[in-house]
C-alpha cells in the first residue's frame, strides 16, 4: 500500500472515484431488487425485465470507441461529467415507463452515460495520476465497487418500499444531480494537456507495442469477462444442476462475493510487487482447476464447497487482472485509448454471456456450461503466458 503513504493526491482522487462508482454500479441493480414490480407494471416477463441490463452493458460497448479520443484530449474528469449529465435522464426515462419501449429506452441512455463513467472512466482517471503506478489504486477501487450490490440492494428495496420503483428512479437521477456531478466537477483532477509551440494538444506518440500484442490482450479481457459475468448470473442455478437443493445451492452461492472481494484485497495488500499479468496467471489457473473438479465430482459438497473457493478467488482477482494488464503495455493517453477500444468486446461478451450459458445449462445441464466456460479459461492462461512473455522491459523490471 505505497501509494497511500506517498500521494495524498491519488488518495483524494480514489476517495472521489470509491463513492462515485458505489453510486454508479449501485443504482443500475434496480432490476435484481424491484425486478417482478416493474414487470408487473411494464407488463413484460421477468426475463424481458432484466434484458434491460443487457441492453446497457450492448449500448456501453458500442459508444466505449468513441469515446476513446475525448478521454485523451480532455481527461477523464470532464467526460466523466458529461456522462453524468447524461445518466440523469436515463433514470427520469425509466421512472415515466408505462411499456417496454420507454423502458428500454431509458436503459440506452443509462448505458450512453455509464460507458463514459462506470469502471473505464476510473481506471482512466486513475492512470492519469499515477501512471503504471495506478495497480494498486484500481485494486482498491475495486474493494469498494465489489460492495455495490450489498449497499445498494437493500437501499433499493427500502426506497421502493417507500417512493415506489418510480420514485427510487427520481431519487437516483437526484443522486447523480448532487452527488456525483459535484464530485467530478469540483474534487476530481483536470488532466494538464502538454501543447506544442503553435498551442494546439501534442498528439502522444504511438506505444511500440505490437498490434498483436494488443489483439492478445483483448481476448484475454473478453474471454474472462465471458466466463466472469456468465458463471455469476447463473452460479444458482448451476449448482441446482449439479444437485443441490435450492437452501444449499443459495448458501453455497452467497459466499461467492465475500470470497471474490477477499481476493481482491489479497491483491491489493501486495502492494504493487506484481503487474496484472502476473496476477492473471495465479487466479486464472485457479479457474479451469474449479470448473474440471465441478464437471467430475457428481455434486459432492466438499466440491462444491473446494470449486466456490477456488472460482471465488480465482474470479475476483482476475477482476483485478482485467483492469490493470493494460498497465503493463500502455501509459497515460494510450492507456485511454486502449481501455476505450477494451470496452467493446468486454461489454458485448458480458451482455451475451449469461443468456448463452442459461441456454447451455437448459438444454445440456451443467456439463455443458462448465465445458464451455473451461476451454476460455484454458485459452486465457495460455494467452498470459503469451503476453508475459511481451512484457516491456520497463512493465518487467517494475514487477521484480
Amino acid at each position: 500500500m505505497r501509494f497511500l503513504r506517498s500521494d495524498s493526491r491519488l488518495i483524494g482522487v480514489l476517495l472521489v472515484l470509491a463513492i462515485t462508482q458505489l453510486i454508479g454500479w449501485g443504482t443500475i441493480g434496480l432490476p435484481a431488487v424491484i425486478g417482478r414490480d416493474l414487470a408487473a407494471d411494464l407488463g413484460m416477463s421477468l426475463s424481458a425485465v432484466f434484458a434491460g441490463s443487457s441492453v446497457l452493458y450492448v449500448t456501453m460497448g458500442l459508444c466505449a470507441p468513441w469515446l476513446a479520443r475525448a478521454f485523451a484530449r480532455h481527461g477523464a474528469r470532464k467526460v466523466m461529467m458529461v456522462g453524468t449529465v447524461v445518466t440523469l435522464p436515463g433514470f427520469v426515462v425509466m421512472s415515466f415507463a408505462h411499456e417496454p419501449m420507454l423502458y428500454f429506452i431509458g436503459w440506452v441512455i443509462l448505458g450512453m452515460g455509464g460507458s463514459a463513467t462506470l469502471s473505464t472512466g476510473a481506471y482512466i482517471m486513475l492512470n492519469e495520476v499515477a501512471g503504471r503506478g495506478a495497480k494498486n489504486a484500481i485494486g482498491g477501487l475495486m474493494l469498494v465497487t465489489g460492495l455495490s450490490s450489498s449497499i445498494f440492494w437493500p437501499t433499493t428495496s427500502f426506497l421502493s418500499g417507500h417512493f415506489g420503483w418510480r420514485g427510487t428512479c427520481l431519487v437516483y437521477a437526484a443522486m447523480m444531480l448532487l452527488i456525483n456531478l459535484p464530485l467530478y466537477a469540483f474534487l476530481a483532477p483536470r488532466q494538464k494537456i502538454a501543447t506544442d509551440d503553435g498551442g494546439g494538444p501534442i498528439k502522444a506518440a504511438p506505444p511500440a507495442i505490437p498490434r498483436s500484442t494488443f489483439g492478445l490482450v483483448v481476448c484475454v479481457i473478453t474471454m474472462n469477462a465471458f466466463v466472469n459475468f456468465g458463471i455469476g448470473a447463473i452460479m444458482i442455478e448451476l449448482l441446482r444442476a449439479e444437485g443441490l437443493a435450492p437452501a444449499q445451492a443459495l448458501a453455497f452461492g452467497s459466499m461467492l462475493g465475500v470470497i471474490q472481494v477477499s481476493a481482491r484485497g489479497l491483491d491489493f495488500l501486495g502492494g504493487g510487487r506484481w503487474d496484472g499479468i502476473t496476477t492473471g496467471l495465479v487466479a486464472g489457473t485457479a479457474l479451469p482447476v474449479a470448473m474440471l473438479l465441478l464437471m467430475t465430482s457428481e455434486g459432492a459438497t466438499w466440491a462444491v464447497a473446494v470449486f466456490i473457493l477456488l472460482y471465488g478467488a480465482g474470479s475476483g482477482a482476475m477482476a483485478v487482472a482485467r483492469a490493470t494488464i493494460p498497465l503493463v503495455f500502455y501509459d497515460q493517453a494510450e492507456f485511454a485509448k486502449a481501455m476505450s477500444m477494451i470496452a467493446l468486446p468486454l461489454n458485448l461478451a458480458s451482455a451475451i454471456s449469461p443468456p448463452l450459458l442459461v441456454g447451455l445449462l437448459t438444454q445440456f445441464g451443467g456439463r455443458g456450461a462448465l465445458g464451455l466456460t473451461f476451454v476460455f479459461s484454458c485459452a486465457t492462461v495460455l494467452i498470459l503466458v503469451m503476453l508475459g512473455r511481451r512484457r516491456p522491459q520497463v512493465a518487467a523490471a517494475a514487477a521484480t
